[in-house]
């Protein structure tokens, strides 16, 4: 997608877009600052577009289908990492004020705000995850930082360094150097996610001094494909009403018992401006980027190789199971064609697992490494059927899992 940017002074039309403005003394925007996608042809697309949320920097997406990407819930290695995987708040109902207000005491110490310097400079968060200094955050807060700023909840200021970024997972790693250990969150699960539980977002919101700001709202999609301007598409996202603002950034999506889900990454735009739509990258995938840059210094992306989307529950129930992923396409010469997997099979377990959605499926199979060997119980023709497959790894030019 290519970007107009007007000439100096211009307004712009109706529907352009627009290049964020430098900063300056305002700390507001008016709306027709607000930037907005274009069509390929130019016209104004009358629809949604999908913008990343860091501060005063941000590239702008086109808003997709659903697809399957990678996941993976793994033992940090070293520093103190809390984690809870809890039931989440049934589907429908909103958190309670009072239980928000605990969240918010509980978690917003974990959430550090991020300014970056450089060519293109801006704000973010981040959240804390490990107590001796390491934070999630987005690749695209940190790309091409000269100077990373972290200050902390306490005020405190420390410098950042970038241990690593995933472009593909948008996923990035900031460490600070602390004598005492930091407050971290804790990092729950989104493999169980239901549309309609409870959701809390925390963040720094355009660079804001005074700690961080909260909102409420619930998971409204699971699974959501976002293709980028450049480069891979986001895949796998989760979807809410919790308010999302420019600056929150790589900061916290939280369960109703206050566990982080997904880091924040995108708002959707459209032509009158934010549309109350936020995505954020489930923290299994998140934590285990996270985990193998701190290790190896690179995220390694376990492959299967189709393209996919969830059972719907009509299909569900006919078949007897309580969800599954269908495959809508298979990736020629990848791991699923040479296991013999089929356009239309549905993957309802992995090693005796049951898959709900696709959302389960990468979860699940990023539990294993490149080389791995798992079973898939697949419904084929009305029967049920298991096929090993070895999972490789994910091609460089690999559009999709």
């Amino acid at each position: 997608m290519e970007r107009g940017e007007p000439e100096e002074g211009e307004a712009g039309a109706p529907g352009e877009f627009r290049a964020p403005p430098p900063p300056d003394d305002r700390l507001w925007r008016h709306p027709s600052e607000v930037a907005v996608a274009r069509r390929p042809d130019g016209r104004a697309p009358g629809g949604w577009a999908v913008a990343l949320v860091s501060g005063l920097v941000g590239s702008v997406l086109t808003f997709g289908l659903v697809a399957a990407t990678g996941a993976l819930d793994r033992d940090a290695p070293g520093g103190v990492v809390r984690e809870l995987v809890s039931p989440p708040v049934p589907a429908g109902e909103r958190a309670d004020p009072d239980q928000v207000v605990q969240i918010a005491e509980r978690v917003s110490p974990a959430i550090a705000r991020i300014q970056v310097g450089g060519d293109r400079p801006g704000s973010g968060s981040g959240v804390m995850f490990r107590d001796d200094g390491y934070l999630l955050t987005n690749a695209h807060v940190v790309d091409k930082a000269r100077t990373i700023d972290v200050v902390l909840a306490d005020g405190s200021e420390h410098d950042g360094e970038l241990v690593g970024a995933d472009a593909l997972t948008d996923v990035a790693v900031v460490k600070i150097d602390r004598e005492a250990p930091v407050p971290v969150a804790t990092l729950g699960s989104a493999a169980g996610l239901r549309v309609g539980q409870a959701a809390v977002a925390i963040g720094s919101p355009l660079g804001l001094i005074g700690g961080s700001s909260v909102t409420t709202g619930v998971v409204s999609a699971l699974g959501r494909r976002l293709p980028t301007a450049q480069g891979p598409p986001l895949l796998d996202m989760i979807q809410t009403d919790a308010a999302i603002a420019p600056g929150s950034s790589g900061g916290a999506l939280l369960d109703g018992s206050g566990a982080v889900i997904g880091i924040t990454t995108a708002i959707a735009l459209s032509d009158s401006g934010a549309e109350g739509l936020g995505f954020a990258t489930p923290i299994d995938i998140a934590r285990s980027v996270a985990d193998d840059i701190i290790t190896t210094g690179r995220a390694v992306h376990v492959w299967l190789g189709i393209q996919g989307r969830d059972l719907d529950a009509a299909s569900a129930e006919q078949a007897g199971v309580s969800g599954g992923a269908v495959v809508v396409d298979v990736v020629d010469d990848g791991p699923a064609q040479g296991a013999g997997l089929r356009p239309g099979d549905v993957i309802v377990a992995v090693a005796e697992r049951e898959v709900r959605s696709m959302s389960a499926l990468v979860i699940f199979l990023r539990e294993r490494a490149p080389g791995d060997r798992v079973e898939l119980s697949v419904l084929r023709d009305g029967g049920r059927t298991s096929l090993p497959v070895e999972l490789g790894t994910r091609p460089m030019d690999a559009a999709e899992r």
